[in-house]
């Protein structure tokens, strides 16, 4: 199995997991605006598309999960504790799904969002928003269903995962070269603090810096409902 990043030159982070013995793959966290680009993928390299997974509700892109699980008739997976309609399949800690000779796992991170979670092949973690690279900590936990204390603790988790696999996170500037979990827990801020006061201060002067998330009145509605809209702003 491999891991294949599209559109590496945006901030936005989507991956595909391929089997190249069952000519599938898994799609996690799709942006609506490059649909085109994992048709194109799946067409020209022969790929079905066995389901999709959004590690958490997004609110600064709409997903092309219900999209792409529309067309292509596959499972739409995310964590139980999600609001976001038109999924298929809920999971759990204590869930898992064969794919390719491997058994993937969930670990659910609430923190970013109430449903983040992160996708555990053993040798890849997704994280979704709920840790970055390095210096890029974690997302910031000021949006809808968003808690700081939550996320805090939640990061004890990362104590239990193999310290080899590679983290793909969910937002890096362009062409970040993705790290193992152990690296990160050398150089990630976030998981170098001793206390919630550190995390807290941390956050606030992170969301301060980041200002307000423009497309949020229009993703956010559209992940939930799982209806794409009529009018994108940023598309148009």
């Amino acid at each position: 199995m491999r891991v294949h990043e599209f559109h590496p030159d945006i901030w936005a982070k989507s991956y595909g997991l391929i089997c190249d013995g069952t000519n599938s793959m898994i799609l996690i966290d799709p942006v609506y605006d490059y649909t085109e680009q994992y048709e194109t993928f799946l067409r020209e390299n022969n790929l079905n598309l066995h389901a999709v997974i959004a590690t958490h509700t997004h609110a600064d892109h709409i997903t092309a999960c219900f999209s792409m699980k529309d067309s292509h008739g596959c499972e739409y997976i995310m964590h139980e504790s999600t609001a976001s309609l038109g999924v298929t399949t809920y999971v759990n800690d204590s869930s898992s799904i064969e794919f390719s000779d491997v058994t993937i796992m969930f670990h659910h991170v609430p923190g970013h969002t109430n449903d983040s979670m992160i996708i555990d092949t053993g040798e890849h973690l997704f994280t979704g928003d709920f840790l970055f690279t390095g210096d890029a900590g974690v997302g910031r936990d000021d949006l809808p269903s968003g808690r700081m204390e939550l996320h805090w603790h939640s990061l004890e988790k990362m104590n239990r995962l193999n310290g080899n696999a590679v983290m793909y996170t969910g937002h890096e500037p362009p062409h970040t070269q993705m790290q193992t979990l152990d690296w990160n827990r050398m150089n990630n801020p976030i998981l170098n603090m001793k206390s919630f006061d550190e995390f807290k201060a941390w956050q606030l002067d992170t969301i301060e810096k980041l200002g307000s998330v423009s497309k949020i009145k229009t993703a956010l509605p559209a992940n939930l409902f799982g209806e794409v809209p009529d009018h994108i702003p940023w598309l148009s």
